[in-house]
């Protein structure tokens, strides 16, 4: 088996501890509360998401590879594995924030001996090439709970009456929007899917020739005063935007607008990471679901971009402040295969009744995204930083 040299080594140690740093840091402005509140089922109580960063590297690397490695606390896997079956039974989802134990202190040092074993592990010779792919696996994956991170936290907090905020310290404020035009692309066959040596999630894998007809679309993001012409011209209120599912959903939830906007006193507000303001207008609009974004497109007579379009024209606009809704099933690329045991588990399980996003938003950590990262999601989710971009 091949052993990593000292400067690989060296840079894996250190992005190791940088990344796990990260994770704290985000939950550093909380009080001991705002770890264990769980509002809705997407969402997860804080605490276990440092919980369950720390379980994967415990459970996929230390115990299967270094010798003598003791758990932690055997009970853990139960506590802190989200749904892989390979590894056994587990807490349902919902029940996340009934976990008044571990405290978060438990927790906290849970990461902290975890931390430790790693460091071990990474500079002993059980740590070969062979498994450089899986640690990279497990600092994306704590990257991706990151974000998840920062989007459960707005949810807990910008649904306390207080709308407290979260953190002055921590500057996630979108750039303005300039006015949109709209970028023409020819048709032609183009190649799309991860095409380089370094890290990809496996649904990026297998790149291949996709055929686009000629098509627009906009060199920027829908903006919050575009999207308040929506909703004035009663966009909430009339079923020809809608998908029937879509239409289903604004009856039974009766949304008249995104999520954490608020009319009070005649005004719009909008919880943000400060607590309660006023919108600005020209910001790109945010926390909308593929419902929305797609009801959106229809009445400004658009329609939202597939994500090969999206792939193919990302070189030609700016993108990251938002995750973007995509007209795309989410679905394997041609070729693609689940790997072998509770790895497979990632991506591949997930390819039904989801749409795709491109790009990144605010809350994703530096380094993590890609014009080929395929993020996705159910039609009906919006608290996730989602926004609309039109093509036609």
């Amino acid at each position: 088996m091949a052993i990593l040299n000292t400067d690989r080594i060296i840079t894996l140690k250190s992005r190791y501890s940088a990344v796990r740093k990260h994770s704290v840091s985000i939950c550093t402005p909380l009080q001991i509360e705002d770890y264990v509140v769980q509002p809705i089922g997407d969402v997860s109580p804080p605490k276990w998401h440092l919980g369950h960063t720390t379980w994967f590297f415990e459970t996929f690397i230390l115990q299967p590879n270094f010798p003598d490695y003791k758990p932690f606390d055997p009970q853990y896997n139960f506590v802190f594995n989200s749904y892989y079956e390979t590894i056994g039974a587990r807490v349902i989802r919902t029940d996340r924030g009934n976990l008044s134990r571990p405290s978060v202190e438990d927790i906290y040092r849970y990461r902290a001996y975890v931390d430790s074993k790693m460091q071990l592990f990474l500079e002993s010779d059980r740590m070969t090439a062979a498994l450089e792919d899986l640690v990279e696996l497990g600092l994306n994956h704590e990257q991706q709970h990151q974000e998840l991170l920062l989007t459960d936290i707005k949810f807990i907090l910008g649904h306390n009456p207080l709308f407290p905020a979260y953190s002055q310290e921590i500057d996630l404020s979108p750039s303005d929007q300039d006015p949109a035009s709209m970028i023409k692309l020819n048709a032609g066959v183009y190649e799309i899917g991860f095409d380089k040596e370094s890290f990809c999630f496996d649904n990026e894998k297998g790149r291949h020739q996709v055929y686009l007809h000629d098509f627009e679309i906009a060199s920027a993001l829908v903006t919050n005063a575009e999207y308040r012409e929506f909703i004035e011209d009663n966009g909430y209120h009339d079923f020809r935007y809608w998908h029937a599912e879509g239409w289903d959903w604004v009856k039974q939830t009766e949304t008249v607008a995104p999520l954490y906007w608020h009319f009070i006193d005649e005004k719009w507000m909008n919880y943000t990471w400060n607590g309660l303001e006023e919108v600005k207008m020209d910001e790109a609009v945010c926390h909308i679901n593929f419902y929305e974004a797609s009801a959106f497109a229809a009445w400004k007579g658009f329609r939202l971009p597939t994500e090969a379009e999206w792939e193919i024209a990302s070189k030609h606009f700016n993108w990251g402040e938002r995750w973007e809704w995509t007209g795309s099933a989410y679905l394997p690329y041609p070729g693609f295969k689940k790997e072998a045991g509770a790895v497979g588990e990632y991506n591949g399980k997930f390819m039904i009744n989801q749409m795709v996003l491109r790009g990144a938003s605010l809350a994703t950590p530096k380094g993590h995204s890609r014009n080929t990262y395929r993020n996705f999601f159910h039609a009906s989710q919006r608290w996730q930083f989602t926004g609309i971009r039109l093509a036609k």
